[in-house]
């Protein structure tokens, strides 16, 4: 858990970096791939956890500028890779400026239970890692070879000197 905003930002800054380079391996085409036929795009995936980051943090109380067009899903993979960027950047600025160590410790109703900040902040992190992992699913269905998130895709297992990767 995290003890320091300092906590918090090392451990978001790692995971907004893996996200952000599962986010460049994008294509405008590979945005129109669904879960399901009836389900999501791999675009609405990306652009709800992205722009969930504001939203996230003004529901806990953060003054955060909104994203203006959040219900509209861009039909460019690079736009939303830099929203995440942008995003991801300022969420960092506007804890570092509105929350101490200390309003870690502050709980608050969140989801129906009661959580710490250092829990809420969690939440966030996991909110993203969750979609991620989806996204790396849909990337195959869409014929991309995902970034190694917290291993090599089965493709870079060979040049570990690895014939047979595990499954």
């Amino acid at each position: 858990m995290y003890v320091t905003i300092a906590d918090f930002i090392r451990e978001w800054n790692w995971e907004a970096t893996l996200t952000q380079k599962v986010l460049e391996g994008l294509t405008d085409a590979s945005l129109q791939q669904q879960v399901y036929p009836e389900g999501r795009t791999l675009g609405r995936i990306v652009w709800h956890f992205t722009t969930n980051i504001p939203e996230y943090l003004a529901h806990f109380g953060l003054k955060v500028d909104k994203v203006e067009y959040a219900d509209h899903v861009p039909t460019s993979a690079e736009e939303i890779a830099e929203t995440f960027k942008h995003l991801s950047s300022s969420a960092i600025k506007v804890i570092e400026e509105q929350w101490t160590d200390e309003s870690l410790k502050e709980v608050q109703l969140a989801f129906g239970r009661e959580e710490t900040n250092a829990q809420i902040l969690m939440g966030l992190i996991k909110h993203i890692v969750h979609h991620r992992g989806q996204v790396t699913i849909l990337m195959r269905q869409a014929g991309i070879k995902p970034f190694g998130v917290y291993g090599p895709p089965k493709e870079d297992w060979i040049h570990l000197g690895v014939e047979n990767p595990p499954l």
